[in-house]
């Protein structure tokens, strides 16, 4: 026998009822959108993917360490950063990194990996972009891009495999395709920055609406757009790699790429179905006189870097890590429009409330 017992009445003008609401309601009313059962879907696939990710990497050796949320400096070159009072010390940041910290830590651990909010002052308003997201970064030691790239697809395949295993149901009442993930297994086709300019070329040739023509045009050294990813990513049915990037476009340490001065060690991993880069990775500069070189040439301020060029000076190894936005993964996965639906209370650069 069930018993049934009212505990509360809600009110009869409840906000979320079941009709079509615009983005901007929904997003005032978060804390209740949250209670319907698409939201309700995509946040169990999140957490179900955060929690794979830290199961492969754990199992494979991976320690992770906490990184600062306060910094003395940009890590990327950005001037475009949050920053606070810190006391009497100037001014500090909230950080868009924890990489240049686990560099350190490698130097002790080997693997290790951070997990935790970054913060992104730039001022995006594409479908992929968050102002505050959690990112996965690991770091290696002795490792070079080839093995990188391995490891993102080994770690990958693994994420996917695990919510397909622990969240059909969930996927289910989403729509997913679910046939699209079940083909995610490593390994991942690889093209270098070079043979994508020439596909993105070929396309813009044969393009004959004006307004198309225009999104898709490109020149060699300039960073891929959203138009230029789907473009790519078409061309295959799993996530591809595409490394080799022109230096100019990517962060002061990046290993070069030998003889070849403006391309750099660097990779992005570019999900299917024009969801874009879910990963960036690269090779780092081991040498400590290049590295300086580089922070000069960006302008860099050298007194806030002086312990991350310690890291050279006192001996260093041939390393390399990546950065994975678990929103970006988790609106992959579930196939939403927006990566504000894989995150419980998204902020952006029009809204911190609620």
């Amino acid at each position: 026998m069930k018993q049934i017992e009212i505990v509360q009445e809600a009110g009869l003008d409840y906000p979320m009822s079941l009709k079509d609401h615009g983005v901007d309601f929904a997003l005032d009313n978060r804390h209740l959108w949250l209670r319907m059962q698409s939201q309700w879907a995509i946040l169990r696939v999140r957490t179900t993917v955060m929690a794979a990710t830290r199961e492969w990497l754990d199992l494979n050796g991976f320690v992770e360490m906490s990184t600062p949320i306060l910094t003395p400096a940009a890590a990327e070159g950005t001037t475009t950063l949050f920053e606070t009072e810190y006391f009497d010390e100037g001014k500090a940041y909230l950080a868009q990194t924890g990489q240049l910290y686990n560099e350190a830590n490698i130097f002790s651990f080997g693997k290790v990996y951070c997990f935790g909010p970054t913060f992104r002052a730039e001022k995006s308003k594409t479908r992929r972009h968050l102002t505050e997201f959690w990112m996965l970064e690991p770091e290696i030691a002795f490792c070079d891009l080839d093995g990188l790239m391995e490891i993102e697809e080994q770690m990958l395949t693994h994420i996917v495999q695990r919510v397909l295993r622990d969240r059909m149901p969930e996927l289910k009442s989403l729509g997913r395709d679910i046939s699209k993930l079940e083909n995610i297994k490593a390994p991942f086709p690889r093209i270098s920055y070079d043979d994508a300019a020439k596909i993105l070329q070929e396309k813009y040739e044969q393009e004959t609406d004006p307004e198309k023509k225009e999104l898709l045009k490109f020149d060699w050294g300039i960073d891929f757009g959203a138009p230029h990813e789907t473009i790519i990513t078409q061309q295959f049915d799993k996530p591809v790699f595409v490394y080799g990037y022109p230096t100019a476009v990517k962060a002061f340490y990046m290993e070069p790429w030998p003889n070849r001065p403006e391309v750099c060690k660097s990779v992005d991993l570019l999900a299917p179905e024009g969801y874009g880069e879910i990963c960036g990775g690269s090779e780092r500069i081991s040498d400590p006189d290049a590295l300086l070189q580089r922070i000069r040439d960006q302008k860099l301020p050298e007194e806030a870097f002086k312990w991350y060029l310690d890291l050279r000076k006192y001996g260093s190894v041939p390393h390399s890590g990546f950065g994975m936005g678990t929103e970006r993964v988790t609106s992959w996965i579930c196939g939403n429009e927006h990566v504000r639906e894989a995150i419980a209370f998204p902020t952006t650069i029009k809204r911190v409330y609620p």
